[in-house]
């Protein structure tokens, strides 16, 4: 039986647990999951995103995420300098005020993680933001 399970294992496609991740992470409505290339564009983006920011992917995919920072913090660069600090130390965390669609503010909890390609090359940002407002 063991044989037969590991057998089966190996012959399922691959792609089946990249699809299963990837519906795990567009059904999370309570985080906004979503990637950014290099540069700081958005280039996915989940449900969670979506409720918590308020923007369709249409109207947000290949945008600069230093929108959804206050007048404030884009004046101070913190958007540059947060990928700046997650390419050079492994990870930005941090919480602040972030902007959604409609003008409003939140207080939110805010994850920059570097994606690195096999050989160490930058590929992009996985970025995780939480609405703590109510805390």
């Amino acid at each position: 039986m063991t044989i037969d399970l590991l057998e089966r294992r190996q012959t399922e496609d691959p792609n089946r647990s990249e699809e299963q991740f990837r519906v795990l992470v567009e059904g999370v409505i309570d985080y906004a999951i979503y990637m950014l290339d290099p540069n700081g564009h958005v280039s996915s983006w989940n449900a969670g995103a979506r409720r918590i920011k308020g923007y369709e992917p249409e109207e947000i995919i290949g945008r600069h995420f230093s929108q959804f920072y206050t007048d404030e913090d884009k004046a101070d660069d913190l958007p540059r300098r947060a990928l700046e600090i997650a390419a050079s130390e492994g990870r930005f965390e941090r919480e602040g005020w972030r902007v959604r669609k409609d003008g409003t503010r939140f207080w939110a909890d805010v994850i920059i993680d570097p994606i690195r390609a096999e050989d160490g090359t930058l590929i992009g940002f996985a970025k995780i933001t939480r609405d703590i407002t109510e805390r």
